[in-house]
């Protein structure tokens, strides 16, 4: 089999696929030496050779190996075979369920993937020959909560980068994040609201009205999140009444992380720009009558959010949205409501009770992750 070298090392790859993996892919999966490699890339054969056997040690690793077989299988390019002797059956050839995610599908995967896995306790698990991959979260009493769910496609796209690391590889591998995809998460966000911030600012600009300080501090406030290694319910629920009890029952944090998981995906249909604080104005409702609040899918969670914040109302829909949606502090979210210090952890914790019951009673009992 003759292989033609320009057309395939010059693509077949989505961008998001490492140097590293990409020169094994070609060497491993298209016979390309190693040298010709090195002259291409414009570096030296050694340093060619010791990216082959790094990606090679990682094959050990589930994801992994199902990324760079995956990828071998469906970006070969068909020009490398010359010969139609040597042109193998396609028919014949396993197939994957799913093709390689494009780079925004990644950033904007990843970014929801990466969040949840800077929470205390919680990995990503995986199952051999399963198409999803869960985020589950230990709560610190002996049980978990799953918090996200991925497909397959992504998680191992994340592993190829190095952004999760499996230590212990078994039937169900536990994924960590590591120290690259802690600074991959934190790269994502800062380009998310800068571009939040240019579009704010052309839209300032277009409408002819100048940016006074009061604004600029009033965003730059706003653009504040919470901690990456924790969201403020986690936090809360860490705390304690007068009475020794955590101030914020699993089941209240289970009806908060319950909205985010639906806020988060609601961002990924159309109207991605949704102003959600029209929601919370009165006689604003969600989806109307008839909506189908149980679907899936980034129209059914838009409605779920919307009729939840309808039904709470002015104040209680405010908190829930900033503290469970948008992870303001608790300190932010007082100050921008205007309430007393302290405050606004009580309030809060009445907006959960109540997201509760409404789960309970417009979904169903329960009212857990939609996952």
């Amino acid at each position: 089999m003759r292989l033609n070298v320009e057309t395939s090392t010059a693509g077949g790859y989505p961008g998001w696929v490492p140097d590293a993996a990409r020169n094994y892919l070609h060497h491993i999966e298209e016979g390309i030496s190693i040298r010709q490699l090195a002259r291409e890339t414009g570096c030296h054969a050694s340093t060619v050779l010791r990216q082959v056997r790094k990606v090679e040690t990682l094959r050990d690793d589930p994801l992994v190996d199902a990324a760079l077989r995956k990828l071998g299988q469906h970006h070969i390019p068909k020009s490398a075979i010359s010969s139609d002797k040597d042109r193998p059956n396609m028919s014949n050839l396993p197939t994957e369920p799913h093709m390689a995610p494009d780079d925004k599908t990644l950033e904007r995967e990843a970014m929801r993937i990466l969040r949840r896995l800077c929470e205390t306790g919680a990995v990503l698990a995986v199952a051999a020959e399963m198409d999803k991959a869960v985020v589950v979260r230990d709560t610190g009493d002996g049980t978990s909560t799953r918090t996200a769910v991925v497909d397959s496609g992504i998680a191992q796209a994340m592993a190829l980068k190095d952004w999760i690391m499996c230590r212990e590889p078994a039937r169900i591998s536990r994924y960590q994040i590591t120290a690259a995809g802690r600074a991959e998460l934190n790269r994502l966000i800062a380009a998310s609201e800068n571009s939040a911030r240019g579009f704010a600012e052309a839209q300032a600009g277009f409408d002819g009205a100048p940016v006074s300080q009061e604004a600029e501090g009033d965003r730059r406030s706003k653009r504040m999140r919470y901690s990456l290694a924790e969201s403020p319910l986690t936090a809360l629920a860490r705390r304690r009444d007068h009475d020794g009890q955590p101030f914020l029952s699993e089941k209240l944090v289970s009806a908060g992380e319950r909205l985010r998981e639906d806020f988060e995906l609601a961002q990924m249909g159309p109207r991605v720009a949704q102003n959600w604080d029209s929601f919370l104005t009165a006689g604003a409702r969600g989806g109307g009558e008839g909506a189908d609040l149980r679907g899936y899918g980034p129209t059914a969670a838009r409605d779920r959010v919307a009729t939840a914040l309808s039904d709470l109302g002015p104040g209680l829909g405010d908190v829930v949205l900033r503290c469970c949606c948008y992870l303001e502090g608790m300190e932010s979210a007082e100050k921008r409501m205007g309430w007393s210090a302290r405050s606004g952890k009580i309030v809060l914790r009445i907006a959960l009770q109540r997201l509760r019951r409404h789960y309970d009673e417009v979904l169903g009992a329960g009212g857990g992750l939609i996952g």
